[in-house]
Parts: structure tokens; C-alpha cells; sequence
């Protein structure tokens, strides 16, 4: 996740060998089993200050760096967003109760390679409107991926996600947006979930791309808390995030942070 810097989607990508693929595979795969034990812990009474410290746990098992833990003073490992928090929510005290809907997004270095993945979680029963958020949310990101192939063009996967968003009446979140990943957590091109078809950089074989969908209920328009990290909905209504790195190749997009 980075903050979107005017109109600047194009800048220097890195095209990914097929060597360094299977490295990057690896690590999104550590991310993705981390993120599914995590989900299992979602209940109420359970802080989110817990989910971190298990988080830290899992990764010393699998001896790799949590990738957000110290990145630009960040001081936790999982960044966890409550509700109308849109992301980079920051791990508390406070219990989880029923009806909550929680954002987890997780990131490891694994030998000098980054993963990098997202899901929004419903603690016990939520609201038909927040399910139908989670829903369309995890939609939009499978019609971006669907975009994620060689010969198109970085706004059509952009564009898909808008379409999807906001015929469902929701809005795409326009200050943060998805990027490149590699040997660094975020790479060029700065991915919006917002976009016009045909538009934007040609998408390569070798490109690796964190796309990743945050959709509000309500306004698009966010702030950022006084922790200077935490971002949530201007309005105070609900948020949901999900992502995955994928990685461009000739026979089409590679999810590499998905378990098969």
C-alpha cells in the first residue's frame, strides 16, 4: 500500500525473471498461510494486539522477516483495520465483538524477496450490507486479475475494479493505491483501483504487481488519525481491503499469493 503521488503510475519497472518468480512465489505463499491462520483466530474477544503477536509467532516458525515491523517506523508486524479503518490500522487492546469486519494485510521478506497480501474478515455474524461489501470487494479483485495480462494496459485492470465497486454502489478509495513488488516491498507502477480502459502503461511478461482493492461504503474521501498511520473513512462508515500479488506472464496472470 502506498499513497498515491498525483498522476505518477509511471516511473521504473522492474521486470522479474523467471528465477526470481519462483522466489517471489515462495514468499507470497508464507504470506498467504500466515494470513489463513490468522483468519482462524478471528472471534470475538479476541484483540488484535493477539492476531500480532501470533503473526510475529508464525513467522519466526517459518524464519522470515515480517515485512511491515520497522518499515518507515511502522512498530508492528500485521497492520489491522476495524470497521470505517481503511488501512495501516494499528494493532490494540480492544476486543474484536460480533458484527465487526477486520482488514488483516501481512508482508514477509524471505531471502531478500517481498510478499505481500490482504483480506477483510467478518467477525461472527455482520450485516447483510457489510457481507455484500467483503463480497463485491474480493469481486473487484478478481476482475482486476482477470485484466493482469500481457498486451493489456495498467488502467484496465484499474478500471475493472471501479466498474465493479461502484455498480454495486460503493466507492474506490482514490489517496492510496496498490504497486510493484520485488526485492522491494514497493516497487513502481502505483496501481489505482481507478482508471480508464486502454490507458496506462502496457502490462509485460515479468511484471509483478500487489493489486489491491480498498472499497468504502460510503464516501471515497479518507483522513489519517493522529498515530499518523492509521487511515479511515472520512464518514465513518465501513471499509474493506484485499490484495494479492500477481505476476504477469505469457499464459496470463499468476496469483502468487493465492494456496492452490
Amino acid at each position: 500500500m502506498v499513497r498515491r503521488e498525483g498522476a505518477g503510475i509511471i516511473g521504473m519497472v522492474i521486470l522479474k525473471l523467471p528465477d526470481e518468480i519462483e522466489k517471489l512465489r515462495t514468499s507470497n505463499l508464507i504470506v498467504a498461510e500466515i494470513l489463513r491462520e490468522l483468519r482462524e483466530r478471528v472471534r470475538p474477544g479476541v484483540t488484535t494486539r493477539e492476531l500480532d503477536e501470533l503473526s510475529e509467532r508464525l513467522s519466526r516458525k517459518r524464519r522470515v522477516k515480517p515485512a511491515f515491523k520497522g518499515y518507515r517506523g511502522y512498530p508492528y508486524a500485521l497492520c489491522v483495520s476495524l470497521n470505517s479503518e481503511v488501512v495501516h490500522g494499528m494493532p490494540s487492546e480492544r476486543p474484536l465483538v460480533a458484527g465487526d469486519i477486520l482488514g488483516l494485510d501481512f508482508g514477509v521478506n524471505y531471502k531478500g524477496f517481498f510478499g505481500d497480501a490482504a483480506i477483510t474478515v467478518a467477525v461472527g455474524a455482520v450485516s447483510p450490507e457489510a457481507e455484500r461489501l467483503l463480497a463485491v470487494t474480493e469481486a473487484s479483485l478478481a476482475d482486476a486479475i482477470g485484466q493482469a495480462r500481457a498486451g493489456n494496459r495498467l488502467g484496465d485492470v484499474s478500471a475493472a475494479v471501479q466498474q465493479r465497486v461502484e455498480e454495486a454502489g460503493f466507492s474506490v478509495v482514490r489517496d492510496f493505491v496498490g504497486h510493484g513488488i520485488g526485492r522491494s516491498l514497493h516497487e513502481d507502477p502505483q496501481i489505482p483501483n481507478f482508471g480508464v480502459r486502454g490507458r496506462g502503461i502496457e502490462l509485460k511478461p515479468g511484471m509483478v504487481l500487489a493489486i489491491e482493492p480498498m472499497v468504502n461504503q460510503g464516501s471515497y474521501r479518507v483522513k489519517i488519525l493522529p498515530d499518523g498511520w492509521t487511515v479511515v473513512t472520512e464518514d465513518g462508515k465501513l471499509s474493506a481491503h484485499f490484495e494479492h500479488s500477481v505476476a504477469i506472464t505469457e499464459q496470463g496472470p499468476d496469483v502468487l499469493s493465492r494456496i492452490h
